[in-house]
């Protein structure tokens, strides 16, 4: 596994619901559940939003995804998603997880830098914003 340092970045506060204006009720990761779980993805072993890590200089690229699909997940509102497995390695612990890419081409607002990883992993205790960690991502053979 290759890895990358980033650094803990705050994000939207749209996936976990936390945002002032959140269109979505209880953040967007919570609306998609039943979605994915319909394709087969449960990710409800996963904290309700994304662990936001700035890779840059480096702009990643999702590789062998788990789910590859597009979901009409609010009204109207259909998106791309890639999920791809991570390892995400801060402070010396390894927590196994995903990252969630909703594709920029299907993705209506929000929208993150190319050197942004949104990561949905379980809760993990004493993260900060600014702390710099590292992430594996995951490929065919390691699976």
């Amino acid at each position: 596994m290759k890895w990358y340092e980033g650094k803990i970045v705050a994000g939207h506060g749209v996936a976990s619901g936390r945002a002032d204006h959140c269109p979505f009720p209880g953040g967007s990761i919570r609306t998609q559940l039943p979605f994915f779980l319909a394709q087969g993805i449960d990710l409800s072993g996963y904290y309700p939003g994304t662990l936001n890590i700035d890779m840059a200089p480096y702009i990643p690229h999702p590789i062998h995804p788990v789910f590859d699909g597009t979901l009409k997940w609010f009204g109207d509102l259909e998106e791309h998603f890639l999920l791809s497995r991570i390892v995400l390695d801060a402070h010396g612990r390894q927590t196994e997880g995903l990252w969630y890419y909703p594709d920029p081409a299907t993705k209506v607002d929000h929208f993150q830098p190319a050197s942004l990883v949104e990561l949905l992993l379980p809760w993990v205790a004493g993260l900060n914003t600014g702390d710099i960690v590292r992430v594996g991502f995951v490929d065919e053979e390691q699976a």
